[in-house]
């Protein structure tokens, strides 16, 4: 990556722009708050904080395991959008950040970022164009796409005809076949369509035929055996379609295939089907995107590394916590607090309680049991408890709650507080996150 780039996000002044900044700090550069180091007390509610241990135990997890497989980590940088989290994890060895569409492949490029899979189809003249300039700039640098129908292949050769024809040669496009099942998203629905992409890929002199992706994430949603058998039997067509590739010689000579699939829920399932094409000199590459968060919601629930792992290896943790303050109790059994949809993500789950920060100084956090999120409006949460049952929080009481879903959390904050300790009574802010949604 661009490590200047990220330097420089040390000199942006936090001011009003940025939710969650306190007015004190105003005016001051990301590094002058790094140095001066301030409390969590001293930041307003509602808020949304990574916790740096998490994060380092969690990076260093996902990569030991891709490591003791052979397998490569392309991690789905929309999880965070934060190029220097990005860093972290190509620092610990990831080969790849992977997008998801042009607006988050160009703030990869725009943080130096030399290898990137866009998980999708891009078909836009204006995009394609942009896409091979930048290679023909930076011609070590690769950019992948996926494409899961001849109709796509067809524009991207016509696009890029196009261009080569106005400007003059560019570097072929690197491409990927991909393959999806009965209900899933995108994707080839049958091994014959699959086949007939990547031979359009094959014949077109502007796009070079890499290998074979697809999302097993979108074939099931719990982690019961049923629905690893059903991600089981899409990963096995992945690898079916790859392997009638190479009998039909269609990889360009000194190119070593890629095979990708493995979001953060199934990676378990990755592992016992596409491990043995390591073997054959295929690069398996994960593309798992919120493990570096986790959470506690959907994913400590379904992870391959959450509560009830189904793999060696440490257990992830949750690097976000939520700090909200009851700001009502309008009637029996239930509190008002000031954060909703526009602060916390709710589609897999709404958070859980975990925790009474101190009232006062000298006192210490509490846990907190017997009280639930039940609903998100735009800017405040329902607290209940047992209506019967003594009020287990005041208005003007501190909480920190548990998110669920990574990707549906961090993209409403555009600074986010990191804290060296999210357990301890007050923990000290050590840096600030930067994302760009």
């Amino acid at each position: 990556m661009n490590r200047a780039a990220l330097e420089a996000l040390s000199d942006e002044r936090v001011d009003w722009r940025h939710k969650g900044m306190p007015p004190a700090l105003w005016g001051m550069t990301v590094a002058e708050i790094r140095a001066r180091r301030p409390r969590l007390s001293e930041l307003p509610t509602p808020l949304l904080t990574l916790s740096r241990p998490a994060l380092d135990h969690n990076v260093d997890a996902l990569s030991a395991w891709c490591a003791a497989r052979g397998f490569d980590l392309a991690p789905h940088g929309k999880t965070t959008m934060a190029p220097s989290l990005w860093a972290e994890q190509l620092d610990a060895g990831s080969w790849a950040i992977t997008v998801a569409n042009l607006p988050q492949l160009a703030v990869a490029r725009a943080f130096g970022v030399e290898r990137v899979m866009v998980a999708n189809a891009v078909i836009s003249p204006l995009s394609l164009r942009w896409i091979v300039d930048e290679l023909a700039a930076h011609p070590d640098d690769e950019i992948y796409v996926w494409a899961d129908a001849v109709r796509t292949v067809q524009l991207m050769h016509e696009a890029l005809a196009a261009h080569v024809a106005e400007v003059g040669a560019r570097p072929q496009l690197r491409v990927l076949v991909e393959q999806g099942g009965a209900g899933g998203r995108t994707g080839a629905r049958d091994l014959a369509t699959s086949l007939e992409i990547a031979a359009a890929v094959a014949d077109s002199p502007y796009l070079m035929l890499a290998g074979v992706a697809g999302y097993e994430g979108a074939m099931a949603h719990t982690a019961d055996q049923q629905a690893r058998d059903v991600v089981a039997s899409y990963l096995r067509d992945l690898v079916e379609v790859h392997q009638e590739i190479v009998a039909a010689g269609r990889y360009p000579d000194g190119v070593t295939p890629v095979v990708s699939a493995g979001g953060s829920a199934y990676f378990d399932v990755v592992d016992e089907v596409l491990r043995p094409l390591v073997d054959d000199g295929v690069r398996v590459v994960l593309r798992s995107g919120a493990y570096i968060i986790h959470d506690d919601g959907f994913y400590r629930r379904i992870s391959p590394l959450g509560d009830h792992p189904r793999t060696d290896g440490p257990t992830l943790h949750s690097a976000m916590h939520a700090w909200v303050r009851v700001s009502s109790q309008p009637e029996p059994g239930l509190a008002i607090f000031d954060a909703g949809r526009r602060d916390l993500s709710f589609d897999e789950g709404l958070p859980e309680v975990q925790r009474l920060r101190p009232r006062t100084v000298g006192e210490h956090v509490q846990d907190l049991h017997g009280l639930t999120v039940t609903a998100l409006n735009d800017q405040h949460g329902f607290l209940r408890w047992d209506v019967d049952a003594p009020a287990p929080v005041r208005i003007g009481d501190e909480l920190r709650l548990g998110p669920s879903h990574p990707c549906t959390a961090l993209d409403k904050w555009v600074l986010l507080p990191v804290l060296d300790d999210a357990d301890s009574d007050d923990p000290v802010v050590i840096d600030l996150v930067r994302t760009w949604f």
